[in-house]
C-alpha cells in the first residue's frame, strides 16, 4: 500500500511538539497509532519504521518525544555524545509532560477523519516501548506494541519514578511485548516482573523473544538483526491486525 508523508504541529503546555504523520494513501479510515521513537528522535531509521507500518494500512502518528528540550527537527545521532544527549534529555523530562503529549497526540488521531475512532493503538521502541506501554494505561486505547521497553520494571523514564507497572491493571487493551536476550537494559527478571504484572492483573498479552540485542530492529548500528526483525514485524502485524479486525 502507497503512503502519504506530513509533518503536524500540536502545542502543549506551550511547546510545540512537531508530529510526524505516516498515512495509507487510498482515501478511506484506518487504525490509528500513536509511534514512539526511542531516544534519538525521529531520524532515518525511525521514520522508515513508521512509514513501513502506515504501509499496513494505520495512520501513524509519530512526534519528537524531547520537543521542550530540542529544537524542532532536531534529530540525535546514535553516536556515544548523541546517546548522552538523548538520555539527559530523557531524564530532565517530567513524567506528567510524557503522559501530555501521549494525550495529544491521541486526541490528535481521535478528530482525524481518516482514523477509526474506536481503533487507536500504540507503538514503541526503547524508551518508547515504555511509552508506549504507558499510553495504553488510557482505557481506549485497544493495542500496545512494545519493543524492547526500557525503564517499565524499575520505573526509570524522566523526572521521578515512573508508577507505570503499578498501574497495570489500568490497561484494558492487548499488550505485545518484545525483547531480545543480548539486551543489557531489559534483563531476564526485569521481563519477569512485567510478564508477571500483566498475568496478575489479567492483562490479556502476548510477549516473544529473540536472541538479539537491545534496538536490533534500528537499520543503523551494529546490533541490527535483519532476520530477527521481519520476523518481528510478522508478529506485530499479525497481532495488530487480530485486535483491530
Amino acid at each position: 500500500m502507497q503512503i502519504t508523508k506530513r509533518n503536524v504541529g500540536l502545542t502543549v503546555d506551550d511547546s510545540l511538539m512537531r508530529v510526524y504523520v505516516a498515512a495509507p494513501e487510498p482515501k478511506g479510515q484506518y487504525p490509528g497509532i500513536l509511534f514512539y521513537s526511542d531516544i534519538y528522535q525521529l531520524g532515518r531509521p525511525i521514520t522508515l519504521l513508521a512509514d513501513r507500518l502506515a504501509g499496513y494500512g494505520y495512520v501513524v502518528a509519530a512526534p519528537e518525544i524531547f520537543h521542550r528540550l530540542e529544537p524542532i527537527g532536531a534529530v540525535i545521532e546514535p553516536t556515544d555524545l548523541g546517546k548522552m544527549r538523548g538520555n539527559d534529555d530523557a531524564r530532565r523530562t517530567e513524567i506528567a509532560e510524557y503522559d501530555a503529549d501521549a494525550q495529544a497526540v491521541l486526541e490528535w488521531l481521535k478528530a482525524e477523519e481518516s482514523v477509526v475512532v474506536d481503533k487507536l493503538g500504540t507503538f514503541g521502541f526503547c524508551i518508547g516501548g515504555h511509552l508506549a506501554f504507558r499510553a495504553a494505561l488510557q482505557s481506549y486505547v485497544k493495542a500496545a506494541a512494545c519493543c524492547y521497553p526500557t525503564g517499565i520494571h524499575s520505573g526509570k523514564l524522566g523526572r521521578g519514578v515512573a508508577d507505570t507497572i503499578q498501574r497495570v491493571s489500568e490497561i484494558q487493551g492487548e499488550i505485545f511485548t518484545l525483547f531480545g536476550t543480548l539486551d543489557p537494559h531489559v534483563p531476564p527478571e526485569g521481563r519477569q516482573t512485567i510478564l508477571q504484572a500483566l498475568d496478575q492483573a489479567g492483562v490479556r498479552h502476548k510477549t516473544l523473544l529473540y536472541e538479539a540485542n537491545h534496538t536490533f530492529m534500528r537499520d543503523d548500528g551494529y546490533r541490527y538483526d535483519p532476520e530477527a526483525t521481519d520476523r518481528a514485524w510478522g508478529e506485530i502485524v499479525e497481532f495488530l491486525g487480530r485486535v483491530f479486525g
